[in-house]
């Protein structure tokens, strides 16, 4: 046969090597300056937050994962490769398959070398920046803290699961591929060289080929038998079961046995491979793989199944009950819920329903929970906020505001609070350049805050009455003026600002309006903190132009020798960067802390790797109506342990990060600590202002009520039947939704308590019915913090769920007729928050606001009503109290208005609904105490509201709107008068006994 001419191979020129080789330098010189200038930035952060121990032990172990994985799998794939090449034969017979494969080799031999590098690096590169995402998993195994705990199946603790077996499990997976991807490549180069020979006569394998062959074959069965062995302990985490997670019964008596006889049998096939170096006969090994494989199929898949359908499935109940009981345990002990403290609630020793009509002396006797009522809503105020705390356009506040509690004068109440913070995206058209973006208005200013149990009376507005607020900040929490700058908050997004300046250079930096100033003055200031990262020398500022590609860090002359940049501004953002192995609660919320409005934070430890917990989605389970109108979803990650084990704080104005070991006991944490040591502070360097605003957070309470809809029942075979579930109902405010209802702050008096305490709660269903089942709250309160208390309410419950509460307001004639009314073509009506609150011990109280706004886009919520809803009787007015008196008679309501009526922070507690407005907008009086105009207009506007409610009864909607328009009138009649008052009253008079009485 006639040979065939060498091919040849095309070469470049010289001048298109050049070029290639330029622009090769050229891509690779950039990408080198981009990631050293990302990870210089990132050094610079840290060290501004003292935080260099996490950026440079996070590194180096990324680094060493990276070398280590990167030089063993491109190392010894090369080297496989190489050995191929190296023992290839001399001479290969003819044929016309060596005769096709020859074109390859003459192209190959010449760059033999080149091409074998960068197969290595190429394999090496991969697996190193896939290695070095596992940094967490090494540094966990490393630093192994023990449990306490035994596992059930094979007594060991428990950190073997969490730390331990996932570390194995990421080595076995990489040797797995290194063997396969040396196993293809030495394939390859021996069938390319010569050494394997398909379709040529006579031997089909050199002596060379079948020796490496065998030996990598050997490798990968062996690995397989390390497998094997491993799956034991990967059987706690079966799903084999159908209502639970772990080692079911089938996995136990029909697997766990099959596994190890499966390992024995890789070994041996293993030893049959390693043995055909010198046997030179592939049967042996080759029967002992046919002996894995069917071996795997009958007792490792064949058996159970057959135990599972036959054994198994006709009495699972009983067969799977000590199994269930394992993962109620586990999965509680996992979610921190072992310690549930169940009261059955409106019933008596033997589970009758208690009547009803008893929580008619719990009300009347309540004062507690009535006149903590809550009816600001945060989830809907925010417009409301903005409309009257926003004071310039280049403020703004989060579309979600935040609780919290705070004692006055002896007095706890819990305030509807937020922060009024820089919002560069209200900048207008003429502002927004990069002068005022990044260096003019730089921050924030203020904390407000108003009760969440009242409101200016709705004939002067239904808005908040904000005892804090204002520039500069005033009222009854006391703000320093510097801790009242926000240069950290939600708002600020990536944007970042460049503060400081030289001791006797004028402020640049916009600080507030000038106090008394409606024409445009204003306070500069110039930041002093020690939050920032200095840019003062050439290189810096060359390092951020190029960071942010920006020239004017070079260029312009606001940059100057004394200037910082703050970026990385979020409070979750610094939390996560200073602590990447936590989990951050996707709602910081501020408070104020030794007179500096300070951003309060819940850091999560987690693991996927409990032994018999279940599964499930983070993301997923902490959703509800809310997540996302202000609130940061969880990322989506699987787990299956977790611990609020972290609290941190990020101060507003310099941004130091702390983060405070919440839960010391928790191993998880003690790990990283071990990992990260020194930048975690103990819980007792929390101040007690600071431990007096710590709040249960959401997102773990979510996760937990979650779980206790399956989990609250200890009986295995009631688990397995799930006739005792419970569900989180949908959110009925919001329409259409099927998301769940949020969790909500209240501050209320628990069953069997003195006084109220700050918790956060949630009403279950019956799973698949609309009826209440249970009623879930965790304290918050220092002396008692994370007590979870369920109320279980009777089987055959009376309790309507908050759909159907819901419900029963839509459809009651007074509201359904208003709503009609206000839902015309200037407003619409906006439910808030449905909230379940206890009394006593006998019955619950649904309590919800009704806000009215406009549709024009200056509009903003106002409160108008309240609906109250007792055992399907529902009350609807202007008050709360009136409210009660509809539901259980004339009275009721008394504890809603007698505990205080003033609205000012003196010793009493506060009515759920107040007529005075806030401080800052205090109503004005006259000097004798009478005003004609203004008790004229006082009776108008009670002669319209009398009108109105007579027409609301009636159903007669041409009145309706008739007594509106007077109400119109009325209102501004009222204001009118008001403000001729204020004109002519001397500073210090005092207040005008007129007021309206609706």
């Amino acid at each position: 046969m006639a040979m065939r001419p060498p091919v040849s191979v095309p070469t470049l020129s010289r001048r298109a090597k050049l070029v290639i080789g330029a622009i090769a330098v050229l891509l690779v010189l950039f990408t080198a300056i981009g990631t050293l200038t990302n990870i210089y930035v990132d050094y610079l952060w840290f060290d501004e937050t003292h935080y260099t121990e996490v950026f440079w032990t996070e590194l180096q172990t990324r680094a060493l994962l990276f070398a280590v994985a990167g030089v063993a799998t491109g190392g010894l794939v090369a080297l496989s490769i190489y050995l191929a090449y190296r023992f290839r034969p001399t001479f290969r017979p003819m044929s016309l398959e060596q005769q096709n494969l020859e074109r390859y080799r003459q192209s190959l031999e010449p760059r033999r070398t080149l091409v074998l590098s960068i197969v290595g690096i190429i394999l090496g590169l991969f697996a190193g920046f896939t290695a070095q995402g596992s940094w967490d998993t090494w540094l966990t195994f490393k630093n192994s803290t023990d449990f306490g705990k035994k596992d059930a199946q094979f007594g060991l603790d428990v950190s073997f699961f969490v730390f331990d077996y996932p570390f194995w499990r990421l080595v076995l997976g990489f040797a797995f591929a290194i063997v396969l991807l040396a196993l293809i490549g030495s394939l390859l180069t021996h069938y390319i060289f010569g050494g394997l020979r398909l379709q040529t006569p006579g031997q089909k394998l050199t002596g060379a080929a079948r020796v490496q062959i065998s030996v990598l074959l050997g490798l990968f069965v062996a690995l397989k038998a390390v497998a094997y062995w491993l799956d034991r302990y990967g059987l706690v985490y079966s799903d084999r079961g159908d209502v639970f997670t772990g080692a079911s019964y089938t996995d136990v008596n029909a697997l766990l046995v099959p596994k190890g006889i499966l390992t024995a049998v890789a070994i041996v096939c293993a030893i049959a491979f390693f043995a055909n170096i010198f046997f030179r006969n592939f049967l042996l090994p080759a029967a002992a793989l046919v002996l894995l494989l069917i071996s795997s199929l009958v007792i490792g898949v064949a058996y159970p199944a057959i135990v599972q359908q036959f054994v198994v499935k006709p009495s699972a109940n009983q067969k799977e009950a000590p199994y269930i009981e394992r993962a109620i345990a586990a999965t509680r002990e996992a979610y921190g819920l072992s310690n549930i403290d169940y009261v059955k609630y409106a019933q008596d020793a033997n589970g009758d329903t208690v009547d009803p009509n008893a929580a008619l002396q719990d009300l009347r006797s309540d004062t507690n929970t009535i006149p903590n009522a809550r009816l600001l809503d945060p989830n809907v105020l925010s417009d409301t906020f903005t409309a009257r705390q926003q004071i310039r356009n280049i403020y703004g506040f989060p579309q979600k505001l935040d609780i919290d509690r705070y004692t006055i004068n002896g007095v706890t109440r819990d305030y509807v609070v937020a922060v009024r913070e820089l919002d560069s995206n209200n900048l207008s058209e003429n502002q927004d350049n990069w002068i005022n973006r990044h260096t003019v208005y730089t921050h924030g200013n203020g904390f407000v805050a108003a009760p969440a149990n009242q409101v200016v009376a709705a004939q002067e507005g239904g808005e908040p009455n904000f005892t804090t607020g204002d520039l500069p900040t005033t009222g009854n929490i006391d703000v320093s003026e510097n801790g009242a700058r926000i240069y950290y908050g939600e708002l600020m997004g990536d944007n970042y600002s460049v503060v400081g300046a030289p001791k006797n250079a004028a402020p640049r930096e916009f600080d507030r309006p000038e106090s008394g100033s409606d024409s445009g003055g204003q306070v500069n200031n110039t930041y002093d903190g020690k939050g920032g990262v200095a840019i003062g020398s050439f290189f810096r500022r060359l390092t951020f132009a190029i960071y942010y590609r920006e020239r004017n860090f070079l260029l312009s002359s606001a940059v100057n020798d004394d200037s910082k940049v703050l970026y990385v501004r979020d409070p979750r953002e610094r939390v996560e960067k200073a602590a990447p192995f936590l989990k951050v609660d996707g709602d910081p919320y501020p408070a104020v802390i030794d007179g500096r409005v300070t951003w309060i934070l819940d850091g999560y430890t987690t693991s996927d790797s409990y032994p018999y917990a279940e599964r499930m989605q983070l993301g997923q389970a902490a959703q509800d109506s809310l997540t996302g109108t202000g609130t940061s979803a969880l990322p989506d990650e699987q787990f299956n342990y977790v611990r609020n084990s972290v609290k941190a704080t990020v101060d507003a104005y310099d941004g130091t990060v702390t983060l405070y070991a919440w839960d010391e006991k928790d191993p998880v944490l003690k790990t990283y600590e071990k990992a990260f040591p020194g930048i975690v502070k103990p819980k007792k360097d929390m101040s007690d202002e600071l431990v007096s605003h710590v709040r249960y957070p959401e997102d773990l309470f979510k996760l937990q009520r979650d779980i206790l809809t399956r989990y609250h029942v200890s009986d295995p075979g009631d688990f397995y039947s799930q006739n005792d579930r419970w569900q989180v109902p949908d959110d009925p405010t919001q329409e259409p939704t099927q998301d769940p209802q949020p969790p909500y702050y209240i501050l209320a008096q628990r069953p069997g308590d003195e006084t109220a305490s700050f918790q956060l709660t949630s009403a279950l269903n019956a799973f698949r019915r609309s009826n209440l089942s249970a009623f879930i709250s965790a304290s918050s309160d220092p002396h008692n913090y994370g007590q979870i208390e369920v109320l279980t309410l009777p089987g055959n419950t009376p309790f309507r769920g908050p759909q159907q509460v819901q419900n029963s307001f839509r459809t009651d004639p007074r509201v359904s007729a208003d709503l009609n009314l206000f839902d015309g073509a200037g407003s619409k009506p906006v439910f808030g928050n449905l909230l379940t609150l206890p009394i006593g011990n006998n019955g619950l109280l649904y309590v919800e606001p009704l806000y009215i706004r406009g549709t024009s886009t200056s509009s903003f919520p106002l409160l108008q009503r309240v609906l109250v809803n007792y055992g399907g009787q529902v009350g609807y007015a202007s008050t709360l109290a009136e409210a009660l008196d509809q539901v259980f008679g004339a009275g009721a309501g008394q504890s809603a208005s007698d505990s205080g009526s003033s609205g000012s922070d003196g010793g009493s507690t506060p009515s759920p609904e107040t007529t005075s407005p806030s401080p800052t907008t205090s109503p004005p009086s006259d000097s004798g105490g009478s005003n004609p105009a203004l008790d004229k207009a006082v009776s108008d506007l009670n002669a319209a509201l009398d009108a109105l409610a007579a027409a609301q009864r009636s159903g007669d909607f041409a009145a309706q709107g008739q007594a509106l328009s007077d109400l119109q009138k009325a209102v501004a009649e009222y204001q009118a008068a008001k403000s001729a008052a204020a004109s002519s009253s001397p500073a210090g008079a005092a207040p005008t006994s007129a007021s309206p009485t609706g």
